[in-house]
């Protein structure tokens, strides 16, 4: 069997700790899971829900909420967190925006997460999927709300514009954690780059709701999580996620500590009181975790925002 992160074999293993009880989380048996993950596999597409081993896949699609990954199933970068497959990608699936379209109509979504792999050997770094993808919903499922969750786009100079060509309703790029821990947990992106990834789309498309998120676990201080907290709303971020790392095998990098679910109701209020329109900080949560309910109260929270302003 081919291996998963032919990168990491040679790294030295990290025993993983046992999980605390607020960690743990059902097995999906519910007949809507199964209808669920019936019309994923009918339309042969991939999500991140199984590729990254997410805890609340259960929870998800027995809501028949599953969050896509276009452009394969294989990145080309090896991020030292991440479960997804790395190496050399496929071609890219012509057709996965029809299909993708087909599946959301069929899923009755009112509101879906489009992800992808990292595709440093594609000219606009996949980009030109997402717009496809984005324009094929519009067209397809015009009441339906599109989050993106992009890669940064690194050395991509068009990139950008293409995303903006073709706006989702929320656009989200992960910092996934403090700068000081880049070169090991995510050595192959730039903690400013993907920065200003997310300050020039709220710069370009002042109307579009911006999202980002943190792991914690890995060895990261308060203090530097409240200085990501004030570069992300530098950049006039309105939603920041913050989670639980949880070590996907013992070639990965270490879990350092599980964070105590007060420690994150502290960084959820540090967050609202630095200016977030929302914040979500549980040890489970995940970018695309209860999206759909996250969007709703997004535009509840801007509504609020803008005629509290107008009054004054």
């Amino acid at each position: 069997m081919k291996t998963r992160h032919p990168e990491k074999i040679h790294k030295k293993d990290n025993p993983i700790p046992k999980k605390p009880h607020w960690i743990r989380v059902k097995s999906p048996t519910s007949n809507l899971f199964k209808v669920t993950n019936s019309i994923v596999k009918k339309y042969n597409l991939t999500t991140v829900c199984e590729e990254a081993a997410c805890p609340n896949i259960g929870e998800c699609w027995q809501k028949k909420h599953a969050t896509f990954m276009i452009l394969g199933d294989t990145c080309t970068r090896a991020c030292g967190f991440c479960n997804i497959k790395t190496g050399k990608p496929g071609i890219v699936d012509l057709f996965e925006p029809y299909k993708i379209s087909k599946t959301v109509k069929e899923l009755d979504l009112d509101h879906v997460v489009i992800t992808s792999v990292d595709r440093d050997d594609l000219i606009n770094g996949g980009a030109e999927q997402f717009a496809k993808v984005i324009e094929c919903l519009r067209k397809e499922c015009p009441n339906t709300t599109i989050e993106i969750l992009t890669p940064d786009f690194l050395h991509k100079k068009n990139a950008k514009k293409i995303i903006l060509d073709s706006p989702p309703d929320v656009f989200n790029h992960n910092l996934e954690t403090v700068p000081r821990l880049y070169p090991s947990i995510r050595p192959g992106s730039r903690y400013f780059v993907s920065l200003q990834l997310l300050n020039d789309i709220k710069i370009k498309l002042p109307s579009i709701f911006t999202k980002s998120g943190i792991m914690v676990g890995l060895g990261e201080t308060k203090e530097e999580i409240y200085q990501v907290m004030d570069d992300l709303r530098s950049a006039k971020v309105d939603f920041l996620t913050i989670g639980q790392y949880l070590q996907p095998t013992i070639k990965h990098s270490k879990l350092e500590r599980y964070v105590n679910p007060k420690e994150f109701e502290k960084y959820y209020i540090m967050a609202k009181a630095k200016g977030f329109l929302m914040v979500s900080s549980s040890p489970l949560t995940r970018s695309s975790y209860h999206a759909s309910d996250d969007f709703k109260k997004l535009k509840k929270a801007r509504e609020v925002f803008n005629r509290i302003n107008l009054n004054k």
